[in-house]
């Protein structure tokens, strides 16, 4: 019952926000304890369990996400190879595409839950998030890349490699900023720069890298969430001249990045030809594709990439198995990997890793239960734990470097102890 992605759709007007209504059914009112009759069992039936995603497939700025539909249906076909979840197949309907548009990712959720009567949304992949509140409300179990808020502190939405930008008391995964030190031979002394797109996603990297580098021994010598969200810059000198003049009149030793391909793309070509010599890293551009453009491969030769799993260099089994797996849900085709389809794959790894342990009887009470005692260890983001992942960051991840048209591994996949963040 696997459906095939949908195709892309062209970049569209921004939807209006859908007006409130009726909430999704449910069969018989939620009991007391988990997996009681009736319980709720949206999308769920005797034979199959009904998934959707959400992801930005399209954007005004041109940056896509698409391949993280595909990384999700890769592990679904095989958890159905392998017997579905406790013998039900999963009817995985594919992702809707929010355009990186507010009203298109409520939309969106609204779409899944009440038309669609999905029971679970995994993934979840976007710069945006508004509607969280809806699937929460609604007790949809939500799976994606921990990078927003709403990923931290709900009780039905999972980030799968836990929670990335944490509410105070929660904790910080220090794999960027340790990663960094250890490439420049230590932290103690050296500076860094770190510059974001003005949105919400934006602004809260700039919070919680600006502690990380900071406890890493780092100065941060600038941090601003300064560039638009909605239209990548034609001019970046404006930027390249504060953030070479932020170090007291000097450029810091690091220029940290947290936006995606086409502003990396600019604001590194841009400190390359101002004579920048420092290191370049950003979270994002770790995808052979890029490389088939020589502009682009210029543009972020030398960049170190912080990844949140192990490098597709790795020799894990498990690499072995996400490979084939891409490549099955391909057609069969050797396709250039890249991190959203490790994205997807992962998230809807978590999604049935969880639902196997809630057992036979499948009901969002008997799957938050299983949720509530969940453990693995060993996966491609590490060892992993519930409700942990809800509050802090699993705490892996290793840096890539471009050099020379590849991919090498500047810092190898690691654990490290996180901080508290305040």
């Amino acid at each position: 019952m696997l459906r095939p992605i949908r195709t892309l759709a062209a970049a569209a007007a921004a939807l209006a926000l859908v007006s409130a209504c009726n909430s999704a059914s449910t069969n018989g009112s939620s009991p007391s304890k988990p997996g009681g009759a009736p319980g709720n069992s949206r999308g769920v039936s005797a034979d199959s369990v009904k998934v959707g995603g959400i992801v930005s497939m399209t954007s005004a700025g041109g940056y896509s996400k698409k391949d993280t539909d595909l990384g999700a249906k890769a592990r679904y076909l095989r958890a159905n190879a392998e017997g579905g979840i406790n013998g039900r197949e999963i009817d995985y309907l594919g992702a809707e595409d929010d355009g990186q548009d507010p009203a298109k990712n409520l939309a969106a959720a609204r779409k899944l839950v009440q038309q669609d009567k999905v029971f679970a949304v995994a993934p979840m992949s976007s710069v945006t998030f508004s509607g969280a509140d809806f699937l929460e409300q609604e007790k949809v179990p939500t799976f994606g890349w921990g990078t927003l808020p709403s990923f931290c502190g709900p009780q039905h939405i999972y980030g799968f490699n836990g929670c990335l930008v944490p509410t105070p008391g929660g904790t910080l995964n220090q794999t960027w900023p340790e990663g960094i030190g250890q490439i420049l031979g230590g932290a103690q002394g050296k500076t860094v720069a770190i510059i974001a797109n003005d949105s919400d996603a934006g602004k809260f990297g700039i919070r919680t890298f600006q502690q990380g580098f900071a406890s890493a021994g780092f100065k941060v010598s600038y941090a601003k969430a300064s560039v638009p969200a909605t239209a990548v810059p034609s001019d970046w000198s404006a930027y390249v001249k504060e953030i070479l003049a932020a170090n007291d009149g000097k450029a810091p030793d690091a220029v940290v990045s947290v936006m995606q391909t086409p502003n990396n793309i600019g604001l590194f070509t841009a400190l390359k030809r101002s004579g920048y010599q420092g290191l370049l890293s950003d979270p994002t551009d770790y995808d052979p594709g890029l490389l088939a453009k020589d502009a682009t491969k210029q543009a972020l030769d030398g960049v170190h990439v912080l990844l949140q799993f192990q490098p597709f260099e790795s020799t894990d089994p498990k690499m072995t198995q996400f490979k084939a797996d891409i490549k099955a849900a391909a057609g069969g085709q050797d396709v250039p990997l890249n991190m959203h389809m490790l994205t997807g794959y992962m998230s809807a790894d978590l999604f049935v890793s969880i639902a196997q342990k809630a057992g036979k009887d499948l009901t969002v009470e008997s799957f938050q239960a299983a949720a509530q005692g969940f453990s693995d260890t060993g996966t491609l983001v590490g060892d992993r734990a519930e409700p942990k992942g809800q509050k802090d960051s699993f705490g892996c991840g290793a840096l890539v470097q471009l050099k020379n048209g590849a991919y090498e591994v500047s810092v190898p996949f690691k654990c490290y102890e996180p901080i508290p963040f305040k």
